[in-house]
């Protein structure tokens, strides 16, 4: 497993939209996805990247999953939890998602802190974030309306695996159905237990092998208490397989490219 170790890339959670004007920021993400794709094309345990794009510049953005649909160096696009103070189900956003799920290659959801909350920290405030972000995505209808939208959740889905009877009994079954139409991966840093609860509740087929950072020392570079904890729960040799590589392989990359 480790000599076969392949990587899905992506930047880290800072977005040009936060620091450049609409004009400046396309430029950024273009060339970091430019960067992206040579990493992906010199380097063979790198398979694939994630694309940034620009949310203050939704023209530009909506360029760049284009781009994303006729590339297969790109697998899909990264968005942040929130942009600009804005939920992702602010009216602004909406082609994106309508993009996204025409052209159905994934979007990867990472956490990123609220900078009106005070006292934010890495351990619970992103959490809590996911967790928001989904409840948003769910209450907007957007799994129902865009039945393509493939979307990969940070954490292990965060505390949604955790609270889903609280959710079946205040939200009621419709919304408890479609939290299960998202994707996680298994950054928990830890806790077979929860690794368990994540699967019970996503389904084994919704679960992907995911590392959080993989690369440096405590906080990041999880990757081997990930695996191991993933190798002390109750899962069969045949379904860890499936979490650290089938499922991704068997996950649809797009219409378009596929053609």
């Amino acid at each position: 497993m480790e000599e076969q170790q392949q990587e899905i890339i992506s930047v880290v959670n800072l977005n040009p939209e936060d620091y450049a004007d609409p004009a400046e920021a396309l430029k950024l993400c273009q060339q970091g996805n430019l960067e992206l794709k040579s990493i992906v094309q010199h380097y063979d345990q790198f398979p694939a990247a994630v694309a940034m794009v620009p949310m203050n510049n939704v023209k530009g953005a909506c360029q760049i999953i284009e781009e994303v649909a006729e590339t297969s160096e790109l697998a899909g696009i990264q968005l942040f939890t929130q942009a600009l103070g804005k939920p992702l189900t602010s009216e602004e956003f909406t082609s994106l998602f309508e993009l996204m799920n025409e052209i159905q290659k994934p979007i990867w959801l990472h956490p990123v802190f609220d900078p009106l909350k005070p006292n934010n920290n890495v351990t619970f405030s992103w959490e809590y974030e996911l967790t928001i972000a989904m409840n948003q995505l769910v209450e907007a209808g957007y799994l129902t309306h865009y039945p393509n939208l493939k979307i990969i959740v940070h954490h292990a889905g965060a505390m949604i695996p955790f609270f889903s009877e609280r959710i079946l009994y205040t939200e009621g079954e419709k919304n408890y159905q479609q939290f299960k139409k998202f994707y996680v991966d298994t950054a928990l840093l830890g806790n077979p237990k929860a690794l368990e609860l994540t699967v019970d509740f996503f389904g084994l087929d919704h679960v992907l092998f995911g590392t959080d950072s993989p690369l440096g020392i405590p906080l990041v570079g999880p990757t081997k208490e990930i695996k191991t904890a993933l190798k002390q729960t109750n899962l069969s040799p045949s379904n860890l397989n499936k979490i650290f590589y089938k499922n991704w392989q068997q996950m649809p990359k797009g219409v378009r490219n596929e053609q």
